[in-house]
Parts: C-alpha cells; sequence; structure tokens
C-alpha cells in the first residue's frame, strides 16, 4: 500500500522585491537608487533557516521572471520599456517580458542574475526547501521581448499574422485597422521620450477587446491566444495544438530544469482547463513531483479545474477566505464556515489552499482591514486546522507589517506595493543586516511570529489535523441547544483518526468572552469510536468528563481558540 500523500504543505510568499530591502527611503515613486532593493543573494541560509523553523515547507517566491520595468537596463542588452505601458517605477511582475530571463533589479551581478537566482534555488533545497514560482500564462507585457530565448525558440507574436483578429496559430488577439491608445488618466512618473505605438492594436491581459482599455483594465499586458475567439461566441480550436500551448509548456518545462518544484499559475480560469489537462500532464511525464497552484476566484470550476485541469490546488478566497475576513472585521457570521466546509469537504478537502494575506489582498494590519494583526489569529488557526490542506502566509504577516501611505502607482489602499521599489520596517528589523534573527523586533512582533510558529507546528505535527477526518459541530450546539453558545461568534468542531481524536473551539468576537456548554452529539462519538458513556475532555489546564448526554462547561476568552484531546 502507498504512502498517504502529506498536502499539509506551509507555502511561504516571498515578494523578492521587497523581502530584504534594508532601503527605508520610501519615496513615493521613488528610483531603484532611492529606494533600494532586495536581491536573491540577501536570501541568505540565516533567511532560510528562519523560514524553516517558522514550520514552511515551500517558498514562493514572487516577482521571479523578467518584466517591463522603468528602470533601464540597456547597457545589459535589456530593451528598454516605454514607461506608458508600465505600472509603477520598478514593474508588474504580472506584466512579464522575458519568460526565459529574470528580473535584472533581484541580482548584485545583472550579468549573472540566472546563476545568481539557480544559486537560490540551491540554497534552498539544502535547507530542504522547496521553491515555487509564478507562471503567467493569460497575458504578457505589451512590449515583450526576450533577450536570452534558446536557439530555436521564437518570441510570442513573432510569426503572428496580424491581418487576423482571432487565428490558431497567433498568439496574439489583433483589432486590425485601429491603433492601440494608452488610458487618458496615464501619468507617468519618469520622462516619456517617444509615444507608445501599437497597430494594429492587440486585446488586453483582462479580456478587454477594444483599442481603449481603461486605466483599470491591465493595459500594461497583452492577452495570450490558447485557441478560444471570444469575439464569437467562444469558439474553441484546439486542434491542431495551438502555437501559445506548445510555448507554454516549452516555458514550464524550461524551469522545472532549474529546479523549481512547482508553479502558483496566475488567473488561471481565465485559461481554458483543455490547456491546463493537456500541460499539467505534459511537465509531470518529465517532472512528476512538481506542483501546480491555480489562482481561481468561480467555485463552479473548482471541481474542473482539479480533476480534468491537474491542478494539485486551488486559492481558496471566495470560501473561507471572504468568510474569515469578515468575521476579523465584526460582522461576519460563523455559521458560514459551515457552509464553506460542506461546499468544499470530501473531494475537495485537501486541494484548498487557505490563506489570510497575499500580495492581491489588504494586510490584515491595515486600516482597510483588521487594523491589529493578532485580530486574525483564530482564523490563521482555523485555516490552519480545518482541514488536511495546504496553508499560505505572505512575507511579513506573522510580523504584523502594516503599510502606511501611497508607495507609487498602487496607492494607499492596504497593501504592499507591488509595482515600485519599496522597504518594510518590520522586515528590515527582521533581515537585521543579513542575521535574519528576532533582536530587532518588537516584543509585540515576536509573540505575533511565536504564535503563527505555534499555529503552524501544532498543523504539522498532529495526524489529525494532516490527515484526520472533520465532523461540524455547529448543528449540534447552535439554535439554543447548547447555552451561552453564541454560533454566530463561536465555531467548533472535531478532527479524528483512529489515534488521536481532537475538538477546536474558536471565539472570533473581539470582546467577549463565553461561558458555555458544548455538546458531542452520539453520532460523533460513535465515528470516533469513542464510549458514549464515558468522555473526557482534556486541555491546557482543563479536564472533565462527560457523556453525549450532558454538555461540557466551558470558557472561552475574546478572539482565541481552544483545542482539547478527546478520550
Amino acid at each position: 500500500m502507498s504512502e498517504k500523500k502529506n498536502d499539509k504543505l506551509v507555502v511561504y510568499q516571498v515578494f523578492t522585491r521587497v523581502f530584504s530591502n534594508e532601503n527605508l527611503t520610501n519615496k513615493t515613486y521613488g528610483s531603484l537608487e532611492e529606494n533600494g532593493t532586495g536581491k536573491f543573494n540577501d536570501i541568505n541560509k540565516k533567511a532560510l533557516k528562519s523560514l524553516k523553523g517558522l514550520g514552511v515547507s515551500h517558498v514562493w517566491y514572487t516577482g521571479v521572471i523578467e518584466h517591463a520595468t522603468m528602470t533601464d537596463y540597456s547597457e545589459f542588452g535589456i530593451k528598454p520599456d516605454n514607461p506608458l505601458v508600465v505600472k509603477g517605477k520598478a514593474g508588474s511582475p504580472y506584466a512579464v517580458k522575458d519568460y526565459y530571463d529574470v528580473d535584472p533589479d533581484l541580482a548584485v551581478d545583472v550579468k549573472n542574475r540566472m546563476a545568481e537566482f539557480e544559486a537560490l534555488v540551491a540554497r534552498s533545497h539544502q535547507e530542504d526547501l522547496k521553491v515555487l514560482i509564478d507562471f503567467i500564462p493569460n497575458h504578457v507585457a505589451r512590449e515583450y521581448h526576450s533577450d536570452v530565448k534558446p536557439k530555436g525558440v521564437t518570441d510570442f507574436g513573432e510569426d503572428d499574422d496580424q491581418r487576423k483578429p482571432f487565428d490558431i496559430h497567433n498568439n496574439f488577439y489583433y483589432l486590425p485597422g485601429q491603433s492601440f491608445k494608452v488610458p487618458a488618466d496615464v501619468v507617468s512618473p519618469v520622462e516619456v521620450k517617444q509615444p507608445y505605438l501599437e497597430k494594429p492594436a492587440k486585446a488586453t491581459g483582462n479580456d478587454v477587446f477594444s483599442a481603449e482599455p481603461g486605466i483599470n483594465d491591465w493595459f500594461e499586458t497583452i492577452k495570450l491566444n490558447f485557441g478560444v475567439d471570444y469575439q464569437n461566441g467562444r469558439a474553441k480550436q484546439f486542434y491542431p495544438i495551438p502555437d501559445t500551448w506548445n510555448k507554454m509548456r516549452d516555458i514550464l518545462l524550461f524551469w522545472a530544469a532549474k529546479g523549481v518544484d512547482g508553479f502558483r499559475c496566475d488567473m488561471a480560469e481565465m485559461v481554458p482547463v483543455e490547456f491546463w489537462a493537456w500541460v499539467t500532464e505534459e511537465v509531470k511525464r518529465q517532472f512528476p513531483d512538481i506542483i501546480f497552484i491555480a489562482e481561481i476566484y468561480n467555485p463552479n470550476a473548482y471541481h474542473e479545474y482539479i480533476f480534468k485541469g491537474g491542478f494539485d490546488y486551488l486559492y481558496d478566497k471566495v470560501g473561507l477566505y471572504d468568510a474569515l475576513r469578515r468575521l476579523i472585521e465584526g460582522h461576519g457570521n460563523a455559521n458560514d464556515i459551515t457552509g464553506v466546509w460542506q461546499n468544499e469537504s470530501g473531494e475537495f478537502a485537501n486541494h484548498m489552499l487557505r490563506f489570510l494575506e497575499n500580495h492581491d489582498e489588504q494586510r490584515i494590519a491595515s486600516d482597510e482591514f483588521a487594523g491589529e494583526a493578532e485580530k486574525a489569529l483564530p482564523a490563521m488557526a482555523l485555516s490552519a486546522f480545518l482541514h488536511d490542506g495546504p496553508i499560505m502566509i505572505y512575507y511579513g504577516q506573522e510580523l504584523g507589517v502594516k503599510p502606511k501611505g501611497a508607495e507609487g502607482f498602487q496607492g494607499d489602499d492596504g497593501r504592499t506595493t507591488i509595482f515600485d521599489y519599496w522597504g518594510v520596517p518590520e522586515m528590515a528589523a527582521w533581515n537585521n543586516g543579513g542575521k535574519w534573527n528576532t533582536s530587532k523586533l518588537s516584543p509585540e512582533q515576536k509573540n505575533l511570529r511565536k504564535a503563527y510558529q505555534e499555529i503552524i507546528k501544532f498543523a504539522l505535527k498532529n495526524e489529525a489535523v494532516t490527515e484526520g477526518k472533520f465532523f461540524d459541530l455547529q448543528y449540534a450546539n447552535n439554535n439554543g441547544q447548547s447555552l451561552n453558545y453564541n454560533d454566530s461568534k463561536l465555531y467548533s468542531f472535531l478532527r479524528y483518526t483512529e489515534n488521536q481524536k481532537l475538538l477546536f473551539v474558536f471565539n472570533f468576537d473581539q470582546n467577549v468572552s463565553y461561558e458555555f456548554e458544548l455538546h458531542i452529539p452520539e453520532l460523533a462519538a460513535g465515528m470516533m469510536g469513542l464510549n458514549k458513556d464515558k468522555l473526557t475532555l482534556k486541555g491546557k489546564n482543563f479536564k472533565a468528563t462527560g457523556n453525549v448526554s450532558e454538555p461540557f462547561d466551558l470558557k472561552i476568552h475574546p478572539n482565541s481558540y481552544l483545542i482539547f484531546e478527546l478520550k
């Protein structure tokens, strides 16, 4: 019998450009020279050991692949970008400019940039950490041009017939006879030496088939053609294999050959599932252990993208993230979590990647979200304990990163910029001149990091969490069935294996303690193989004996969680 696959991965997202930057000048729209940038080499063994000590298993290095930028690297043979089609001084990592190269910002020696990335991969592996990078198949930068593509590789669009709006052999969608117009609201923070010219205009990355996208569109990107004719009823042409499919497969294989262990696939649902079914099989044939994570927001597509598309894991944004965010902000209902597990239990459970922060979402500690990082600890614990699937942490989440002010293109929105050069004080304190220790962290930051570490370590070392079955206790304790059990703020469930039975109780109320009764139903006791007439509940400084007819009397403090063992 084969060993059960462990899906309890702990993914740590590193926004590579900002992660290790100790320059805290933080001038709005500051240049590389003014605001500085992190480097591959900064993520040294001490940094990686610190992540491993937190409980991390996979590091997602975000922004590795070369993207459009306002920084001029022409002296290194890299074609400059027109600033009118770049967002921010540093540029968006999701406007890929050369799929076969890495971001020169991240290299100490620009000429040696790929070797520096390869050394980071090797260091990560030496610390028993797997490496993930982004794969952005839906769109590329408007001025995509590979300076270092392997021999025999043609650029996207190089062989396109631009007279045709759609053709299976084209990489882009065209608007013949029309010229692209940069959104009127675009104001470049650097001198624009020449206008941006594109004729015929190409469709924009977020499915805008107009020569005039708006400033809130992904105007800096071009939509790639995977064989779907969007302007003619979304007709699909997948035979022969579209040229874009082959190009993308080769790109994935290129990075897998460099030791990359998996890909976080940007906006996966904007690319046809038929492509994913084909390409995941093609890549796994040569690299069977590689993993694919889909950024996806349509629950109706979950089944298809897992079981047809070949994805290992999917974002759990619309389900658990949204439900927990409402609770953290004080206007949610804990019973919504029951709806999440009902929709995602069974075949989905271990495929959902849970998170409370990433580069698209507002920081927990920001004024636009919770205001205080500690308010999310019960939600983080629930994300880790609810099912045996993976969890993800965004860099500095465990330190309570709190963005303040506008950094550049992104503005003041509760997020840490992905478009501009920036430094994060909390990260600089942890970096501490390359020591990557806690000596410069505040007591509050140390406590928060320790709390995250305890959550992760508990999730990893207890088999009831890594592989146990699940039993929701809301229905047995709500609607007045249990005294003082406020089911809109309290949530409880069981996780169990043959060897371990655990009870989890969460209080999402930020201000109120509850002394309440908790019922363990006879059905649950039977499923766990416990004696229904004698149940022992043991927790920290707590032990009680009861049965399925008599509830346990418990107390829980505001914004906290309890863990008990059942025997």
